[in-house]
């Protein structure tokens, strides 16, 4: 732990915005990892319940079934299921309002990876500049014989540069990885809502 806070000391007062941002990018990787779940979304007894509804006594007794549940998915088909009696294409409107809204909740905490993994690597930037000014300013006072300060200040602009780049990688690879499996899950959310509206259509 001393060593830890004299490497975050020596990094000079970026640091302290650098741990920020990896706080922040560490909450939001758990809390993703958590939220998007297959099973937590794509609740499988709903997808039995769409492959079992034939008719309209069964869409009544599916609506009453799920009420009280909460999902992306099942927010999806409540809504269907709510609007079964109208004609088709209002049917295929609200699915399709109700998804868009569902894939923002999906996609909620992404843009923070996005930008921490932009911005990490510039505050690494930032930390190099100010210790290379360090640097120079040393050097322009007391010439090139302050080793011990020369030292400190390119110390000070490697630091913050690896930091910058070790937030910033992380961030990047698991923004990719949580966009890339809300589109899986929004294809297959898009997949199990077109049986749903094939089944209203011939309900209707």
């Amino acid at each position: 732990m001393t060593e830890i806070w004299a490497l975050i000391s020596r990094g000079g007062f970026v640091m302290a915005p650098l741990i920020l941002t990896s706080v922040v990018a560490l909450t939001v990787i758990i809390e993703r990892a958590l939220f998007l779940r297959r099973s937590r979304i794509l609740n499988p007894d709903l997808i039995q319940l769409i492959l079992n509804v034939k008719n309209p006594h069964d869409l009544k007794d599916s609506l009453a079934s799920i009420k009280n549940k909460e999902g992306s998915f099942i927010h999806i088909v409540q809504t269907a299921l709510e609007h079964y009696h109208e004609s088709a294409d209002e049917i295929k409107e609200v699915i399709f309002d109700q998804g868009r809204r569902e894939s923002r909740r999906l996609e909620r905490g992404l843009v923070v990876l996005e930008t921490i993994a932009g911005i990490s690597p510039l505050l690494g930037l930032l930390g190099t500049v100010l210790g290379m000014i360090k640097v120079f300013t040393v050097i322009s006072e007391s010439g090139l014989g302050q080793t011990q300060l020369l030292s400190g200040g390119i110390s000070e602009a490697l630091i913050t540069t690896v930091v910058g780049l070790s937030i910033a990688i992380p961030s990047l690879i698991a923004y990719n990885y949580f966009n890339h499996k809300v589109e899986d899950l929004v294809l297959e959310i898009e997949q199990y809502s077109s049986q749903l509206l094939k089944k209203l259509k011939k309900s209707v």
